[in-house]
């Protein structure tokens, strides 16, 4: 019994030390036309190297985009014309923030970190796979974490996978 105990648990460290490996988003899921706390979870560096700088791109239909600055780092943000116009409260919005830079700071391979914005989710079908392609440059290495699962693939498969957001039914705020 104590021999099947173990290795569930070691199965267990195992499996919840893939998922840390990787930069994820703290809140996979939202609701279709919600405003979307998005925050990006950081758990290492890069083969011992500190982070210092993180990088995402913004997927089309999420709009309105506004990250939080963090102190020590640099924010600036690259701003395009969406594919169509949306409808933002009354106001139609054509551009917006498409990908979000924080650097110039230093995130040691043995701490962790959160990297915040918001946006609005537009009208994505109930079942939405949304990807955040994010990169990690580090003193002397770079982790991309931009590959994206083929339809029923799981992205724990992938090597580097972007972080992933699921649209559900519904909204949660007006």
């Amino acid at each position: 019994m104590r021999k099947h105990l173990f290795a569930a648990g070691a199965l267990f460290a195992l499996g919840t030390n893939t998922a840390l490996a990787h930069i994820t988003l703290e809140t996979q899921e939202a609701a279709v036309g919600s405003t979307y706390k998005a925050v990006l979870r950081v758990p290492h560096g890069c083969e011992g190297k500190a982070t210092t700088a993180v990088r995402v791109q913004i997927p089309e239909g999420v709009i309105a985009v506004r990250p939080m600055p963090k102190p020590g780092w640099q924010l600036e943000t690259v701003k395009s014309k969406y594919e169509r116009p949306y409808d933002y409260f009354g106001s139609q919005l054509t551009e917006g923030v498409k990908e979000i830079h924080w650097s110039g700071g230093e995130l040691r391979d043995d701490f962790y970190d959160e990297f915040v914005f918001i946006g609005r989710l537009t009208d994505f079908a109930p079942g939405t796979l949304l990807n955040f392609p994010a990169v990690q440059d580090c003193a002397g290495g770079v982790h991309r974490w931009i590959e994206i699962p083929a339809a029923g693939q799981n992205p724990d498969e992938l090597r580097e996978p972007a972080p992933q957001l699921e649209i559900i039914a519904g909204t949660n705020d007006g």
